[in-house]
């Protein structure tokens, strides 16, 4: 018997699910770096314009100043990935219609974006598995 398979050993990470994954130092390193002058606006402000759209029409208001152009409040927007789903995922418009998601049967990926739309900056600030073998769990509250 090996140390790893003795009893009180750790447990074994499950390959099939996915952990949490914040993203906050990667966006803030990004940030430092756009106030050091070593990357311009134009390098990180350039957020796709079905992003920019959903930022506008369904983001939840963040209530922070965009760390980029300092004049418009960033807001979140969530995409839901999965089977069944539509190969783009889906954007969910109402904090319903994401816990309904975040409960289905089938496990799902969910991906948390800040955008700005005042200056397009954008940056994936948090990714979390939902629905499926988890049960119930619905991450982060809204």
């Amino acid at each position: 018997m090996t140390l790893s398979q003795g009893p009180g050993a750790p447990k074994a990470a499950d390959p099939t699910r996915d952990a949490d994954v914040e993203y906050r130092l990667m966006r803030n390193a990004v940030v430092r770096d756009v106030q050091k002058g070593r990357l311009g606006r134009e390098d990180v402000c350039d957020a796709h314009p079905e992003l920019l759209r959903a930022a506008r029409n369904v983001g939840k208001a963040l209530h922070e100043r965009c760390p980029i152009c300092e004049e418009t409040d960033v807001v979140e927007v969530t995409y839901v990935f999965g089977s069944r789903l539509p190969p783009g995922g889906l954007c969910p418009g109402t904090p319903k219609e994401l816990n309904r998601l975040r409960r289905r049967s089938e496990p799902v990926l969910c991906y948390d974006v800040e955008v700005c739309p005042g200056c397009a900056w954008h940056h994936l600030t948090r990714k979390y598995p939902a629905g499926g073998r988890q049960g119930r769990r619905t991450g982060r509250a809204l």
